[in-house]
């Protein structure tokens, strides 16, 4: 690999994510191996959590990372630096899962419809609907309901599923989530709304147990 010049060097080596990235990144499109190792060890880690959000298995969370960073060495050279390289790598590890996901199509579909609320003649609820009382969010509660909430994402249909979590936990909105999945922004306001409704028929149980006093828990 070509060597930048001195003063790039020196750059790199003083890099930080607050730093700016127009030598770091230049670095990178001139093939610099240590800036290559740079941005694998300062990225990997949050690339590997976001692959684990969205695939179920560790190997094929693994296999995702390794193949976005391949993709984005073969791509640098496109990168026009209009976004931080971290949001450059993130949408393509997320690229990197949705392909996996669509690999693994040929799974059997399960139905939303039972985890949806249902309602009366009137137009009410059929189930009685409460408030929930979530724990301050610095808590070791908040951290039991944050893990609650992962594990009962990963029970819904995969196409409710994936929705969820690129607009609500990787926070992508309505127009990146359509483009990567190639629905309109109707179909993914609609998928959306009804995951959340599932999702809340999911942790109802364990929020409503939280909530009882001890003598009646089960």
């Amino acid at each position: 690999m070509t060597a930048p010049s001195d003063g790039l060097s020196a750059a790199i080596l003083g890099f930080c994510p607050d730093q700016d990235e127009t030598a770091f990144v230049a670095a990178l499109k001139a093939g610099d191996e240590r800036s290559c190792e740079t941005l694998v060890r300062q990225h990997a880690g949050p690339m590997l959590a976001v692959a684990r959000r969205l695939l179920r298995c560790e190997q094929d969370a693994a296999d995702a990372v390794q193949e976005a960073f391949l993709m984005a060495f073969r791509s640098i050279h496109a990168f026009a630096g209009q976004s931080k390289i971290s949001t450059w790598l993130h949408r393509i590890v997320v690229n990197a899962c949705l392909m996996k996901l669509r690999a693994e199509r040929s799974r059997p579909v399960t139905s939303i419809e039972p985890l949806l609320p249902t309602f009366d003649q009137t137009g009410h609820h059929s189930r009685p609907v409460s408030a929930w009382h979530l724990p301050p969010s610095e808590s070791a509660e908040a951290a039991e309901l944050r893990a609650a909430v992962r594990q009962r994402i990963n029970e819904l249909p995969e196409s409710y599923r994936t929705v969820i979590l690129l607009r609500d936990i990787e926070e992508l909105d309505t127009q990146e989530v359509a483009e990567r999945l190639g629905i309109s922004e109707g179909a993914v306001k609609v998928r959306l709304h009804r995951a959340r409704q599932a999702l809340r028929t999911l942790l109802d149980p364990m929020l409503q147990a939280e909530r009882r006093p001890a003598g009646l828990a089960r």
